[in-house]
């Protein structure tokens, strides 16, 4: 997928002030509930940790955590399973094309996460603003179900159904299933101390898209206008639209090729939240230490002038459609230092970054916190270099115990 050109509203017969992002009221603060109030809300829901089946492997399956948003039950018959995710997101860009394949590549996510490259079907839930005129609904809506089947498509897929309704807020979201060999997934919960834990995209996502749509809102443009030009937010703003685009296919596939031993993707509990959801969901003793985190340019700069509203600097800023977060065995090291950049299977980046951030026996220290405990060195508080456009196969190596 190429890089797209601005979204012109005009071309579309919409008036320049036009912005699907004001069709919700959720884009900068969020919209996840937060992971204390749903794990009481999902409470009744959770079925035990571990079920026997000896029909699944001989021996007792492992249950994945309710908030681990992807389901994988074994079926009765043929020693398959069924592997099935549903999420929505609300607008986040302005592009409804985008739009529509950012909604896709995040349904989709929760399947790379466990390891699985196909997809048999997807379902689409539509939610329609009521507060659009009938011809911004006639001009935005079929670019949005554009992109989310071109999305689909990509995935291998296509989309056979699902859901439309009226809502005060456009709503974009869908299921995504496959029954599969207990070969083509990978339960994550299976790291060891040693492994190394790898990224692989950027942080800042949510920080790009709220500044640029503050270039239309001088009272909050005049926050960052001075640490942060008008150009440097459409590369930011760009940078992260391609990113949220992007499957994870790849990667998905890889972690079959490396042997990883867990996954998740960070979405919108930030890195911290979904760090914290995978370490419980470990069945050995682990301690999982991450700095040296990769960010979007100058969005830590953005994210300070801002009274650090987003989080970004304490892991818990929200992404949409975001990155794989893979436990690789410690040999991945070597190969990646035999191969140097392996430009030929992940092209590894070693970077600098923006964030350094820390967990030990589940319990997370920020860069900087007197909470840290004693012997812990810290890392350098650079940035992410603009690398240009980054495929799903790149993969930042960010720490290894």
């Amino acid at each position: 997928m190429g890089t797209p050109e601005a979204f012109n509203r005009e071309s579309y017969e919409l008036d320049r002030s036009f912005w699907l992002t004001r069709f919700t009221e959720m884009t900068s603060t969020g919209w996840k509930v937060s992971q204390d109030v749903l794990q009481k809300l999902l409470k009744s829901l959770q079925v035990n940790h571990f079920q026997e089946d000896e029909q699944f492997l001989g021996a007792g399956m492992p249950r994945l955590d309710i908030r681990m948003d992807t389901c994988v039950i074994p079926l009765r018959h043929g020693g398959r399973s069924l592997v099935q995710t549903t999420d929505y997101i609300y607008p986040i860009v302005e592009d409804p094309y985008m739009m529509g394949r950012i909604a896709g590549a995040n349904v989709l996510g929760d399947l790379y996460a466990v390891g699985v490259t196909e997809c048999e079907n997807m379902l689409m839930l539509l939610g329609v603003s009521n507060k659009m005129t009938d011809r911004e609904g006639d001009k935005v809506m079929p670019l949005m179900n554009q992109g989310f089947k071109d999305a689909a498509e990509e995935a291998g897929t296509s989309v056979t159904g699902g859901l439309t309704v009226l809502n005060p807020w456009i709503v974009l979201g869908g299921v995504a299933t496959i029954v599969c060999q207990p070969s083509e997934f990978i339960m994550p919960d299976n790291a060891v101390p040693g492994d190394v834990l790898v990224l692989t995209e950027p942080r800042g996502t949510q920080v790009a898209g709220a500044g640029h749509q503050w270039l239309d809102i001088p009272e909050k443009w005049n926050k960052i206008k001075l640490v942060f030009t008008q150009e440097d937010i459409e590369l930011a703003y760009q940078e992260a639209m391609m990113n949220m685009a992007r499957l994870n296919r790849t990667a998905a596939g890889l972690m079959h090729t490396f042997n990883a031993h867990a996954a998740t993707d960070i979405t919108g509990f930030g890195i911290w939240g979904h760090a914290q959801n995978l370490a419980n969901q470990q069945r050995n003793e682990v301690s999982f230490v991450i700095h040296n985190l990769p960010v979007l340019a100058k969005m830590a700069v953005v994210s300070k002038a801002c009274g650090n509203m987003f989080g970004l600097m304490h892991g818990t800023c929200l992404e949409t459609s975001g990155s794989l977060l893979i436990c690789l065995p410690r040999r991945f090291l070597s190969v990646a230092q035999i191969h140097g950049n392996l430009s030929a299977i992940f092209k590894i980046v070693l970077i600098e970054t923006a964030l350094t951030f820390y967990m030990v026996k589940d319990i997370y220290y920020a860069a900087g916190s007197p909470d840290v405990p004693s012997g812990i060195s810290m890392g350098p508080v650079t940035q992410h270099r603009k690398l240009g456009s980054i495929p799903d196969a790149y993969l930042f190596l960010i720490y290894h115990l």
